[in-house]
């Protein structure tokens, strides 16, 4: 009975995600706003080491960086960030295993709530609305670090 109870015991730490047991006292992340263009043209070098998935999830051409946020989710486990231009991305803990909600407005509309997987050093990426220029559209790279 004992080995039964020391086996299960093992096999829960064996499938329990990464992310259950990071330290949840620091989890800085990063918020980039963007613009993304149809026009061809030289990317922000600011951008460059995220413009591969950049390409590959929104299929534009070139990337502007536009204004950024940062917030340490672990210790607010509910932030919001100033992106600028009017833009706020709002993220918040929703459970130990690191999903969360993102609440993304602008000038006090909401334009995307979803939920997500943050995992370090792995960017997620959302596409927004058109920002009234012909062929470009809001996007904002999320990071954590």
């Amino acid at each position: 009975m004992r080995l039964i109870s020391l086996l299960l015991l093992a096999a829960f730490f064996a499938i329990t995600p990464r992310s259950a047991g990071a330290d949840l006292t620091h989890m800085p992340v990063r918020a980039l706003l963007v613009t993304a263009s149809k026009q061809a043209g030289e990317s922000d070098a600011r951008l460059a080491s995220y413009e591969p998935t950049l390409r590959r999830i929104l299929r534009f051409e070139s990337f502007r960086w536009v204004g950024e946020g940062s917030a340490d989710l672990a210790k607010a486990r509910d932030v919001t960030m100033d992106l600028g231009h009017g833009h706020t991305l709002g993220v918040r803990l929703e459970s130990i295993a690191g999903r969360y909600s993102v609440n993304w407005e602008a000038s006090g509309k909401q334009l995307i709530s979803t939920r997500l997987a943050l995992r370090p050093g792995i960017p997620a990426v959302l596409g927004g609305p058109a920002t009234g220029k012909e062929g470009e559209v809001w996007a904002v790279i999320l990071v954590a670090e």
